[in-house]
C-alpha cells in the first residue's frame, strides 16, 4: 500500500549554481518531521541533465562535491521515510546541447524547429535514439548503487518526432512520415520501446521497486501506459492551470481500474512547478489533501528545494498543517473503496481526445448534484451501477452498444446526449423517437416542460443540437430555432437572432429507463456553464433515479460528496467537503478563508440498521433515524472536510 503523506521534491538546478552547501541531515529530517511526511521523492538527475551523486555514466553537477542523493536516502531511512528516486527522462538540457543527433525534432519545418530550440525552456530528447540507452544506464546505476524503493521518471508521453532516426526507421517499416496515422503509430511504438526498456532496467535489479512514468495525465483507456506503472500519480495542481475540477475527474476514472494504488499530486506553490518563494494558504492544502483521501487516493505535495540544499521550514510547517490531519484520518481511509451509483462513459476513451469537454461538463454536473460516480472506458463493466451516462459522443463500438442494451434490460437507467445514441445514422435504442440528424441552426432555444428556477420561457443553448421525431415517448423539453443563423447577410442585434416561436421540435425524450437529450449538453456546460444546461440534466436524472441514490446530502453546488467502504472494518465512510474558491490575478483559482457549513441534513441508503454512527476522527456519536432502508442524520458542522463513520 502506498504511503499517503508524500512530498515530490523538485530540484532542477542550473550548472552554475552552488549545490548542497547548506545540506544537513538533521535539518532535512527536521523538515520531514515537521511536515508529517512519510515518503519523499528525491533526485538522481534533473531536467538540466546533472546527477546529484557520483556517477560513471553521466556527469555530476559541477558545483556539487558530495553524494547528495545518498545523504538524503540515508536521512530518510533513519526516520522511516520512504524515498523513491526521480530521474528526468524526457528532458536533458545538457545532452540536448552536446548530442544534436539525440534531439527531438518537433517539425519538418526547419524554421519551426529552430524556434523551438532557441526558446528558453527545457528541450526534449528522442527515445528512438541512443539517448534511451544513456537513460537506461542511469537507471541501472541508481538501482545498483542505492537500491531505492521506487523510480519516478519524468516527463514522458508519445510524441511524433521528425529526427533523422525516426524518419529512417519509419521508412524501413513501410510507414509514411507524411501520414498522420502512421506518425501516431510510430510515436506509440517508440513510447512502448521506452517503457519496456526503462522498466526492464529497474526490474533487472529489483522485483519490488515502484515505477511511475509521469506525463501529467492518465489517458483513459490506454492500458499500455497504465499497466507500465506499478501505481499512478495524478498530477493536478489546481492553481497551476488544472483547476479544482481536474482531480475529481481523473480520480473518478483511476479508481474504476480497481487494481492500482494512486496518489493525488498537488503543490505547495501559489501557482505551479519551479516557483521559488511561492506559498498557498494552509486551508488550500488542507482541502486538496482531504479531496485526495475522499477520492480513494494518497497524497503528494510538490516542493522545490533551494540549490543550497536547505529545506524551507515555512514550507514544511505549511505541509504539516495538512498532513497532521491526514495522519489522524488514515484509520478511516486505509483500504477504503469508493462507492458509485453512476458510471460515465468517458468521451476521451471513445475519441482519444485528451481533456474532452464532454467529460469536464459531466464531471461538473455530477459534482454539483452531489452524486456518487465513476468515469469508465468502453472495456469496463458497468452492470452493477444504477445509471450510465453517455455524454455527447456517438459511434460507440458494437460491444459497448450490446452491453448498454443488456444493462437497460436488467433495469439499468441511461442518460444519453448529442450523438451518443446514434449508430449508422439512427438511434440504436428504442426510445420512442426517430433520429433526423444534426440541426443546421446554432444557437437554439430550450423550452422546458418542467419547472425551472427562472420559470417557463425560452433559454439560449450555445451548442450543437440534433433533431428527432417523437413517437411513443414523453417529451420533457422542446427546441426552437432562431429566425436565422448569424451571417453577413442575416444578423440581428449583438449576438444572435431571437427564437422563432412559431415552430417547436422535441428536444428531450424519456421512455422507460432511458432519457435522451438532443444537445451536446455536457460539452456546452464545460464551455458556457449555463444553469439551464444543468437543469435539463438534473430533471432527467431525478426522473430516472428518484431517491434511489446511496447518499442524499443538503450540500452547496461547490461541495464534494463521496462515500467509501472499508470491508475489513465493516463500515462505510461519508466524506463531506466544502471550500470557497475564488480567482486571484488573471486565472489562479485559490482557497483562503474557510466557510463552515452547519446542520447539514444527510440520508444514506443502508442494507441494515447501523450499529453506530459518529464523526471521524473525533469519535463524537451522531443520533440517527433508520426508516425504509435509509439512515437519516444531521452533521453539526463541516469545516473544509468532515468524515462520518457508519458502522454495522
Amino acid at each position: 500500500m502506498l504511503r499517503k503523506r508524500q512530498v515530490h521534491l523538485d530540484f532542477h538546478t542550473n550548472g552554475t549554481l552552488p549545490v548542497g552547501k547548506s545540506f544537513s541531515k538533521e535539518q532535512f529530517q527536521s523538515a520531514l518531521k515537521a511536515g508529517h511526511v512519510d515518503s519523499i521523492t528525491v533526485f538522481s538527475k534533473c531536467h538540466h541533465g546533472w546527477s546529484y551523486h557520483p556517477t560513471d555514466v553521466n556527469e555530476m553537477h559541477p558545483c556539487l562535491d558530495f553524494d547528495l542523493l545518498g545523504a538524503q536516502l540515508e536521512a530518510c531511512k533513519e526516520i522511516d521515510v520512504n524515498a523513491p528516486v526521480y530521474i528526468s527522462a524526457g528532458f536533458d538540457e545538457k545532452e540536448f546541447v552536446k548530442r544534436p543527433e539525440w534531439r527531438y525534432v518537433c517539425s519538418p519545418d526547419k524554421e519551426e524547429q529552430k524556434n523551438y530550440e532557441n526558446e528558453v525552456h527545457f528541450h526534449l530528447l528522442c527515445f528512438n535514439t541512443g539517448y534511451l540507452d544513456f537513460l537506461c544506464n542511469q537507471i541501472e546505476e541508481v538501482m545498483v548503487k542505492y537500491n531505492p524503493c521506487g523510480i519516478f521518471l519524468d516527463i514522458i508521453s508519445p510524441k511524433v518526432c521528425y529526427c533523422d532516426k525516426c524518419v529512417a526507421d519509419m521508412k524501413k517499416l513501410g510507414l509514411d512520415i507524411k501520414n498522420e496515422a502512421d506518425r501516431q503509430k510510430f510515436a506509440m511504438m517508440t513510447f512502448e520501446k521506452y517503457t519496456s526498456a526503462t522498466n526492464a532496467a529497474v526490474r533487472k535489479h529489483s522485483d519490488t521497486a515502484t515505477i511511475f512514468h509521469n506525463s501529467g495525465h492518465i489517458p483513459k483507456g490506454d492500458y499500455g501506459f497504465i499497466e507500465s506503472n506499478t501505481h499512478l500519480e495524478l498530477e493536478s495542481l489546481p492553481t497551476g492551470g488544472w483547476g479544482y475540477d481536474h482531480f475529481p475527474l481523473s480520480a473518478a476514472y483511476v479508481r474504476s481500474l480497481g487494481n492500482k494504488d494512486y496518489l493525488g499530486m498537488t503543490g505547495k506553490f501559489h501557482q505551479s512547478w519551479g516557483e521559488f518563494g511561492g506559498f498557498k494558504h494552509p486551508n488550500a492544502l488542507i482541502y486538496e489533501t482531504s479531496l485526495s483521501i475522499a477520492n480513494g487516493a494518497g497524497c503528494s505535495i510538490g516542493d522545490q528545494m533551494h540549490p543550497l540544499g536547505e529545506m524551507n521550514m515555512a514550507t514544511y510547517n505549511l505541509i504539516g498543517k495538512a498532513y497532521s490531519l491526514v495522519e489522524e484520518k488514515e484509520p478511516w481511509v486505509n483500504g477504503a473503496v469508493n462507492v458509485a451509483d453512476i458510471a460515465v462513459l468517458s468521451a476521451e476513451s471513445v475519441t482519444g481526445i485528451r481533456d474532452h469537454k464532454a467529460d469536464f461538463g459531466a464531471n461538473r454536473m455530477l459534482l454539483e448534484n452531489n452524486y456518487l460516480y465513476n468515469f469508465i472506458d468502453g472495456s469496463m463493466d458497468f452492470s452493477s451501477c444504477k445509471m450510465l451516462i453517455l455524454p455527447d459522443i456517438g459511434d460507440l463500438s458494437d460491444d459497448v452498444i450490446e452491453r448498454v442494451r443488456s444493462f437497460i434490460n436488467n433495469g439499468g437507467k441511461v442518460i444519453a446526449s448529442g450523438e451518443a445514441l446514434v449508430k449508422d445514422g439512427k438511434f440504436f435504442l428504442d426510445i420512442g423517437a426517430e433520429y433526423k440528424g444534426r440541426n443546421e441552426f446554432s444557437p437554439t432555444y430550450f423550452v422546458p416542460c418542467f419547472e425551472t428556477v427562472n420559470g417557463s420561457t425560452e433559454y439560449i443553448m450555445r451548442c450543437n443540437s440534433y433533431k428527432f421525431e417523437a413517437d411513443g415517448c414523453e417529451v420533457a423539453a422542446y427546441m426552437q430555432n432562431p429566425y436565422f443563423n448569424r451571417t453577413l447577410e442575416h444578423f440581428c442585434s449583438h449576438m444572435h437572432a431571437p427564437n422563432n416561436s412559431e415552430e417547436s421540435f422535441p428536444a428531450v425524450a424519456v421512455k422507460g429507463n432511458v432519457a435522451y437529450i438532443g444537445w451536446d449538453i455536457f460539452t456546452a456546460y464545460a464551455q458556457h456553464g449555463h444553469l439551464c444546461f444543468k437543469e435539463i440534466f438534473t430533471h432527467v436524472a431525478k426522473e430516472l433515479m428518484g431517491n434511489d441514490t446511496t447518499v442524499i446530502a443538503a450540500m452547496p453546488d461547490r461541495a464534494v460528496v463521496t462515500y467509501t467502504r472499508q470491508e475489513n472494518e465493516n463500515r462505510n465512510i461519508l466524506h463531506l467537503l466544502f471550500a470557497h474558491t475564488t480567482v486571484r490575478g488573471e486565472s489562479t483559482e485559490v482557497i483562503e478563508d474557510t466557510v463552515p457549513l452547519y446542520d447539514v441534513n444527510c440520508s444514506v441508503k443502508c442494507d441494515a440498521k447501523p450499529s453506530k454512527m459518529y464523526l471521524a476522527p473525533s469519535g463524537k456519536e451522531l443520533e440517527f433515524e433508520y426508516n425504509n432502508g435509509r439512515a437519516e442524520f444531521t452533521v453539526p458542522e463541516i469545516n473544509i472536510h468532515q468524515m462520518v463513520a457508519i458502522e454495522y
